[in-house]
């Protein structure tokens, strides 16, 4: 696993980013999944990536300028998912550099803090740019995070819970400070991408799915099975 700043390598197009950071990783995976992390500035999700990646609590935490990268192989229903996680800027004045990194994301992790309104009223706006600028079939969880800080809540559980409900989402609430329910956002995520891939809803080979095989011997048994399907039937005249 690892977590690294763009900004720090000085690299602005996003696929020479990504070319640059799979060669560093070279840990073989059944597929490669990219994941955006967004939500408003202060809600922790540097902090849920670090909890995420490192398994500890991110203790001098800054604003993310831009967008950062972490990188983590998990096992998910018997297969490993190699997921290149993006930590957008929140603040508005970053947003359209984050934007650009929406391309082709297979899912996301939708960040509000529990502890204030403000940025709980703007989940539908951050949901209406990941659904227009990544893809429409994008798999995303809510995360009410702050889980730790109950007693300063602004946002009830059940209120969360029917906003996701409404807009398809999948809901935690979790804690980057204990770590409760971090790992398990992430994995709910992949494991839907993966049933969806196994459901045919979502196709690895199609442009811009966020989805790559991380073996080219399951796209060469892939394809073989699409040939077959795709061929005309023989006449029986």
């Amino acid at each position: 696993s690892a977590r690294v700043s763009v900004d720090a390598w000085g690299l602005e197009d996003e696929d020479v980013c990504l070319g640059f950071v799979d060669r560093c990783f070279l840990l073989s995976a059944d597929f490669l999944f990219k994941f955006l992390v967004i939500g408003n500035a202060g809600t922790g999700k540097s902090c849920l990536l670090h909890q995420f990646i490192e398994k500890r609590f991110k203790e001098d935490s800054n604003h993310t300028i831009g967008v950062e990268f972490g990188s983590k192989i998990i096992n998910v229903v018997n297969k490993y998912v190699k997921l290149q996680i993006w930590d957008t800027a929140g603040q508005e004045r970053f947003r359209s550099v984050t934007r650009s990194y929406y391309r082709g994301a297979a899912g996301a992790l939708l960040v509000y803090d529990i502890t204030s309104r403000e940025t709980y009223n703007a989940l539908t706006n951050w949901l209406t740019d990941a659904r227009m600028l990544a893809s429409q079939n994008i798999v995303i969880i809510l995360c009410g995070n702050k889980k730790d800080l109950d007693a300063d809540r602004e946002v009830t559980f059940l209120e969360a819970s029917r906003f996701a409900q409404e807009n398809e989402l999948m809901f935690l609430e979790t804690s980057a400070l204990t770590g409760e329910n971090v790992e398990e956002a992430f994995v709910q995520c992949a494991r839907k991408i993966l049933n969806k891939i196994e459901s045919g809803e979502l196709d690895p080979e199609r442009m811009g799915s966020g989805i790559q095989y991380g073996d080219a011997a399951l796209r060469q048994l892939r394809s073989p099975r699409r040939a077959q399907a795709q061929s005309p039937q023989e006449c029986v005249c």
